[in-house]
């Protein structure tokens, strides 16, 4: 059964007015519980930001088995008081001071926690404090941790609840939303996980906060693909529109603007998930520059570029790439490479042989019949997936 969504036409009136209702907390980022020992009520403080006051739907994924609802929040209501098993990272667990060190579990950050190794702590842990099949799971951090919570919930107890609060731009545009679950296994990235979307995910931009400006900046790859999938629109409210004219506002991590960022990217992913959940087909175009960006990131060992930064170099492969071979119009790719270029993925060079990249496509998840399919664009919102010649695909690697 196709999954539908419910986004209504006034969200982006919604969440304008939401933060209009504002204060400023003269404090620190830091979430904390007033009872002192996990029992008492959450609080995040920000120094001299504005913050939403009332929490706002920005979508809701219907599919046979439920529903996921996507909310933006203020940073205070963001962590479920009624998780029996949290599940964070180095980087984010400081960030909760008040969590419950026995339900609670910290996995290295980065790409290394992506593993059966972390997915089987989850698991142990979950035993050791007789979480039942009614339990809930909850994942706060990157798009590391939610992916690999989400994949625990999904195989304990042959699936308990899930809420996940991601905490990083890419995060919350893309990785936790969508009911994608995975780790990476045999060098391949995201080969091993199941479908399981989450019954919530919890999004507080104010989170972004702390977020190293590189990590930040991988998390606009994804902001940015979902501009190049969107349909074209006039609106101030856009996708396009944010992502071209805000970018100041936007790396400046203005409140107001960021919601919207985030609300439009969003709303892209969630329109696409909607009729596809399980991508049979229309939700494959959320892999445009995708071969290209886990080749890339698989040949160096997922260690030497983000996997934001991955995409935006993947991106501009897939615009060469089109238009190469007749399919993307020369003149909106000129202007969806400045889009890219103005995020600064133009700068990034594989320092990889181009042959080992190209290797490292064999075992990339779109393929169909042994034959690899690359997302290319023909213009805005057009996207088509499509096999390419051998020698466009060395050309464009630069394999000689």
């Amino acid at each position: 059964m196709a999954a539908a969504i419910s986004v209504t036409r006034r969200t982006a009136l919604m969440v304008r007015l939401s933060l209009l209702l504002t204060m400023r907390l003269q404090t620190y980022l830091i979430v904390t519980d007033a009872g002192g020992n996990g029992t008492g009520v959450w609080t995040v403080r920000q120094p001299n930001r504005y913050i939403i006051l009332a929490m706002t739907e920005i979508a809701t994924i219907r599919y046979l088995e439920g529903e996921s609802r996507i909310r933006l929040t203020e940073c205070g209501d963001v962590f479920p008081r009624d998780a029996d098993l949290s599940v964070f990272d180095g980087n984010t667990a400081p960030l909760f001071a008040g969590r419950d060190p026995e339900r609670s579990l910290v996995l290295p950050p980065g790409e290394v926690a992506k593993s059966w190794a972390s997915v089987e702590r989850v698991i142990n842990r979950a035993l050791a404090v007789s979480v039942g099949r009614d339990g809930l799971f909850t994942g706060v951090g990157g798009g590391v941790v939610t992916d690999v919570t989400a994949f625990a919930a999904s195989l304990y107890m042959r699936g308990c609840r899930l809420v996940l609060v991601p905490t990083t731009l890419l995060g919350m545009v893309d990785a936790a939303c969508g009911g994608k679950t995975g780790i990476d296994f045999g060098g391949v990235k995201n080969l091993v996980g199941t479908f399981y979307p989450a019954e919530e995910v919890r999004i507080c931009p104010g989170l972004l906060e702390s977020l190293p400006e590189h990590e930040f900046i991988s998390g606009m790859a994804e902001v940015v693909k979902h501009a190049l999938l969107a349909a074209p629109s006039d609106s101030d409210d856009g996708i396009w529109s944010i992502v071209e004219k805000k970018r100041e506002a936007i790396m400046r991590k203005e409140p107001e603007v960021l919601a919207r960022l985030i609300t439009a990217a969003i709303q892209v992913k969630a329109d696409i998930v909607s009729d596809d959940l399980r991508e049979s087909s229309r939700r494959a175009f959320l892999n445009l520059g995708h071969t290209f960006a886990h080749a890339l990131e698989a040949a160096t060992n997922f260690s030497r570029w983000t996997h934001g930064e991955a995409v935006g170099w993947g991106m501009l492969r897939a615009l060469e790439l089109g238009e190469r071979i007749g399919i993307t119009d020369s003149s909106w790719a000129g202007e969806a490479r400045r889009l890219i270029s103005d995020y600064g993925f133009a700068a990034i060079k594989p320092q990889v042989p181009p042959a080992e990249i190209k290797t490292a496509m064999i075992n990339d998840k779109k393929k169909r019949d042994g034959r690899l399919r690359f997302v290319l664009m023909r213009g805005a919102g057009d996207p088509v997936l499509q096999e390419v010649p051998e020698e466009d695909l060395n050309a464009v690697l630069g394999i000689r």
